[in-house]
């Protein structure tokens, strides 16, 4: 979906690695991708990040410039797929 972006696992040794699965890299900054794998039963609009999560979030943007995205996964697919337009926002932003 982003030809232009370098993706890259995050290294288990940061701190925040348990929190975001993928850098997306835009230059000199990133974003961070969550993947969250959920059942088709799952109501995953209900879904709210810890206060671990926000504050790893919160450290994350401040190292690498970009925000993090949680992407719910079904099947392989994305189903809040209003996510890739926010991805593409963030995108045009950091690339400013």
């Amino acid at each position: 979906m982003f030809p232009n972006i370098k993706f890259e696992e995050s290294d288990p040794e940061l701190d925040h690695a348990g929190d975001i699965d993928y850098l997306g890299w835009v230059g000199d900054k990133a974003f961070g991708i969550q993947i969250k794998p959920v059942t088709a039963k799952a109501n995953f609009g209900n879904y709210s990040a810890t206060e671990r999560m926000k504050a790893s979030f919160e450290d994350f943007t401040k190292k690498f410039g970009g925000q993090v995205f949680v992407i719910f996964s079904i099947d392989d697919k994305i189903k809040n797929e209003e996510v890739v337009g926010q991805i593409d926002q963030e995108i045009k932003r950091l690339n400013k």
